[in-house]
């Protein structure tokens, strides 16, 4: 067993695509079979402020505008992971941005449709984790 203290928590996001596909219990079949432990989950649907908060970082590039506009159009499934070395593990899991370039047996390969919709988002560093969880969760959701 590792140590709590060795434990890294990351944070994810099934994006609408692929709740209106219905493949949200596929994603979470493959996060569960790679080893990370869900301390955090809910479905929400996200307003257009809250889209343009959480994606602040990308505000002045020009994919910015149709981003926000996708991740406000439909409910989303918001998740705090655990494993040891979870931010990388899950980006490993996540697969490449595109699908086409995304590693077999990774998320986006096996689900995503396209660049712009590939089913997932995930934190890519330990900053980025240390905002986006509690952008989503306060201490009590959190397991």
């Amino acid at each position: 067993m590792i140590p709590e203290e060795e434990m890294e928590r990351t944070f994810a996001i099934i994006k609408p695509d692929a709740v209106e596909r219905k493949v949200t219990g596929k994603v979470l079949e493959m996060i569960e079979a790679a080893g990370f432990d869900i301390v955090g989950m809910k479905k929400i649907r996200l307003s257009k402020a809250q889209v343009e908060g959480f994606y602040y970082v990308h505000k002045e590039r020009p994919f910015f505008g149709d981003l926000c506009a996708f991740m406000s159009r439909g409910p989303v499934i918001v998740l705090a992971l655990e494993k040891e070395n979870a931010i990388a593990a899950w980006r490993t899991l996540m697969g490449a941005t595109n699908p086409a370039n995304a590693d077999e047996g990774t998320i986006r390969k096996s689900l995503g449709v396209s660049i712009e919709e590939n089913t997932v988002h995930g934190s890519d560093s330990p900053e980025s984790a240390s905002f986006e969880i509690p952008y989503f969760f306060n201490q009590l959701e959190l397991v």
